[in-house]
Parts: C-alpha cells; sequence; structure tokens
C-alpha cells in the first residue's frame, strides 16, 4: 500500500503520461491530464483504430467476468491493472449476477488509489478491496489480497492489457505462472493484450515508447497464447476480442482485416 510519506496525491505526475490515464482517455473517460491527453492523441494520428481497440478490451472484461460469474460459478476476483473506474467494472458485473461476489482491485496509479472509493462500493452480501502494488510483486499482492479472498476456493484471475506493460526482462510468463501456482484447482485466467501483427499499430507504440516514461510492449500472438499453456481453455478459444461470445449490441468487427490487434481468452485451472 501506499506510504504515510508518499500520499497518491505526490505521485500523480501530471506532467508525464500514464498508460491507465492514457487508456483512459481513449476509453472516453474524463480521468486525465494534459500530458495524458497528448500521448493519446499522438497513438491516434498513428493508429486511429486504438480507441476501438480500448473499447474492445473493456467489453470483453464485462463479458469474461460475466461468463465467470453466471456460467463458471466463480465468485472471487482478482482484477490485477483495474485501470481507472468506468462503467461496468469487475465487481459491478459480478455482484449483479452474485450479490456475494469478492473482488479485489490491483493497480499501481496513484490516479486509481484516488478514485479507489468509487471501486470499493460493494454490496452488503459481497466485498471490495483495492491494493495499491505493482504486477511484479505476485507474493506481495496474494498475501494481502488473501484477507478479502479465500485461496482455498476458485479465483478467477482478470489480467487485461497489463501484460503488455512488462519488458521481457522482466519475464511475464513467469509472473503468469506464479499467480496461477497459487491458485486452486477449478480457478481461471481471463486475459488479452495487443499484438505486433499490424504495422502502424507498431510504429504507433514505439512513438509512445518514446515519449513516455512507462513502456508497452506487444507481443506475437504464439506468445500471448502461451501465457495460457496448462489450462483448458474455455471456447472458442484465443481469439480476437471482438470474437470472444460477442454481445449484440457488440462492435461487430475487429480491429483490422486481420483482425488481431489485441487477443484474449480465457482458462481454467484442472
Amino acid at each position: 500500500m501506499t506510504s504515510e510519506d508518499h500520499p497518491p496525491t505526490d505521485r500523480l505526475q501530471r506532467d508525464r503520461p500514464h498508460s491507465a490515464r492514457v487508456w483512459n482517455f481513449l476509453l472516453g473517460g474524463k480521468d486525465h491530464y494534459a500530458a495524458d491527453r497528448e500521448a493519446g492523441e499522438m497513438i491516434l494520428r498513428m493508429f486511429p483504430d486504438i480507441a476501438l481497440l480500448a473499447r474492445l478490451q473493456r467489453r470483453f472484461l464485462v463479458r469474461a467476468v460475466r461468463h465467470l460469474a453466471a456460467e463458471a460459478g466463480i465468485r472471487q476476483f482478482l482484477d490485477i491493472g483495474s485501470g481507472l473506474p468506468t462503467v461496468d467494472n469487475t465487481h459491478e458485473v459480478a455482484q449483479r449476477i452474485a450479490p456475494a461476489s469478492r473482488i479485489v482491485y490491483v493497480d499501481n496509479d496513484p490516479l486509481v488509489l484516488v478514485h479507489a472509493e468509487d471501486l470499493l462500493t460493494s454490496t452488503p452480501e459481497g466485498a471490495c478491496a483495492y491494493l495499491d502494488a505493482d504486477v511484479r510483486d505476485p507474493e506481495g499482492i496474494l498475501e494481502v489480497a488473501a484477507r478479502t479472498l479465500d485461496f482455498s476456493q476458485p479465483v478467477a484471475l482478470t489480467m487485461l492489457g497489463i501484460l503488455g506493460q512488462i519488458p521481457d526482462s522482466d519475464e511475464p510468463e513467469a509472473i503468469v505462472a506464479r499467480f496461477l501456482d497459487a491458485l486452486p484447482p477449478g480457478s481461471y485466467l481471463a486475459l488479452s493484450d495487443g499484438t505486433d501483427t499490424n504495422e502502424a499499430l507498431n510504429q504507433a507504440i514505439s512513438v509512445y515508447n518514446a515519449n513516455s516514461p512507462s513502456s508497452y510492449h506487444l507481443r506475437g500472438p504464439e506468445r500471448i497464447a502461451a501465457y495460457f499453456d496448462g489450462l483448458e481453455l474455455v471456447e472458442p478459444g484465443i481469439v480476437p476480442t471482438a470474437q470472444w461470445h460477442p454481445a449484440p449490441d457488440d462492435v461487430s468487427r475487429s480491429t483490422s482485416d486481420s483482425g488481431v490487434d489485441a487477443i484474449c481468452g480465457i482458462g481454467r485451472k484442472v
């Protein structure tokens, strides 16, 4: 959690873009600063479909949580890289289906912490908690999350767009494995990330990385699929985000003719 010596408002760094705030800008949100808008507009000029990609990823989150709560019977969610509050947050979707659902949100953006009260409005039957932590510390996250979640029972681990923020040197595959090793059989991983299959997107992200203190790392579809190694994939498997059980009112097209600028999937630990 945040130290008393460094309150979240002291860590906002308004003059530097932050991925969570840039993403909020692309989603049409209001929680961003001039530096975030400038970075977002730069990406939009180079790759206009980035805003659609952001919306598709958010819609996948809603469909994934709905499936996990309604079809898989999951009542516990560990949302890593939750981002800024918006419409249909994980706990809202889950608790509409099962009011007793328990959710732990994890993010390391201080602006998310400032808005944590928006995330923490749980039903009386359920529970919500927010953890200010880095995904590269699975053991620390799991230790604190255990105050809210019962790790002897199945948990849904959601990791949407977060692993793209982890460089290869920090071994994202090992991070996923460390989380999954701590979860009991019957748990699930819901994951999505951007792919390196579109040259325009590659160039836009390269320019963003050169002008931001944080960076995003696009990877090949086979690298992203490897996060699910050892898990039992839920149909239709690993697909473009627009194609995972699309709802009638969802965007009907993917972000490019190839449809693989971002892919997603859900896997069950057996």
